[in-house]
């Protein structure tokens, strides 16, 4: 395992023609970063310095081979740089095969980083579905990449806002196709598999409130059944194998409560459901954590934002708290198996 005083967070570019680059420089501009981790960029170091140049960002670029090797002292960069890229035909904010496929391949090396034991998490830029399929990589995202790379089955997503932890029982589906698949044994498993997160990242008191479906929770049936039928069923039968699970509670309230400390998380049943409560809160400050890999990862949760790359006007706070929750909860990961 890593053998440093603190843990090196691997940070994979993201594509090359989006905000990734900029909003990676820009964190490690921030001395604040360094006093919690030690960051290692996986990308590729003429972009990256070309994204110094239009942030007018001032940094000394350290390239290694091995994390081993890295400084990792604010006022440097550390990279261990891929030639996977012709930056003479790079275009900002375009779709490119070759940004696809230089994007998959920086994921691919933060991963065999991480296997290996050489870095304790990964904190994620950007990357961009139609890049990726334009290279004929054959996956929409990051948790997909993860999931092939590390052969994990079914990874768990779960953001984190300020004091506010969100589950997601569904997320890419329609609505009615996540309200069929809320069923008492997914609603029981997915408590079981939270509350197993939460352990891993060090929470001690978990409590897990799941959201209502129904306005009001249903009433009884006056506004639907699946609160009766499947929800309730499925966190009681939870509470049986011992784990601390609440509701259903109305979605309403629940994610307020869940921000001022009554619960440890909020397990959200479809996509919306959670991601409103979380960006309402603070979309910037939004990041996601992947769990149920053989290591932590954490995400900013934004696109590539195509239409800005390049001018040096996007914020960093999101890549900043990344990195951040990543170096708050990696050492609980420290010689754990998932």
């Amino acid at each position: 395992m890593v053998n440093q005083a603190k843990n090196i967070i691997a940070i994979p570019m993201g594509d090359p023609a989006g905000i990734g680059p900029e909003i990676t420089v820009k964190a490690l501009d921030k001395p604040e970063i360094y006093e919690v981790c030690s960051p290692l960029v996986i990308g590729h170091s003429e972009v990256l310095k070309h994204a110094m140049k239009f942030t007018n960002t001032f940094l000394e670029m350290n390239e290694i081979n091995d994390p081993s090797e890295g400084i990792y002292e604010h006022g440097t960069i550390d990279v261990i740089s891929l030639d996977n890229l012709d930056v003479d035909q790079l275009e900002m904010g375009k779709v490119q095969a070759q940004c696809g496929k230089a994007a998959y391949e920086y994921i691919e090396k933060s991963v065999a980083l991480a296997l290996e034991g050489k870095v304790t998490a990964l904190a994620t830029t950007p990357i961009n579905k139609e890049s990726l399929k334009a290279a004929k990589v054959p996956f929409i995202g990051h948790t997909e990449i993860l999931a092939e790379l590390t052969k994990s089955d079914d990874p768990l997503t779960m953001f984190e806002v300020l004091n506010m932890r969100i589950f997601f029982l569904t997320r890419h589906l329609s609505l009615k196709d996540a309200i069929a698949a809320i069923t008492k044994d997914r609603v029981c498993d997915y408590l079981i598999r939270c509350d197993k997160a939460l352990q891993q990242l060090g929470v001690e008191n978990r409590k897990i409130a799941v959201a209502a479906l129904n306005p009001h929770g249903g009433e009884n049936g006056l506004f639907g059944y699946e609160e009766i039928d499947e929800i309730r069923p499925g966190i009681e039968a939870a509470i049986e194998k011992g784990i601390d699970a609440v509701g259903p509670v109305p979605a309403d309230s629940v994610f307020h409560h869940a921000l001022n400390g009554r619960y440890a998380a909020v397990l959200s049943l479809y996509h919306d459901q959670g991601h409103i409560a979380a960006k309402m809160t603070d979309f910037e400050r939004t990041i996601s954590v992947t769990n149920g890999l053989p290591f932590l990862r954490t995400s900013v949760d934004h696109g590539t934002a195509f239409d800005i790359a390049g001018k040096g006007i996007a914020s960093s706070v999101s890549m900043e708290e990344c990195i951040k929750l990543a170096a708050k909860y990696s050492k609980h990961f420290q010689n754990q198996k998932v």
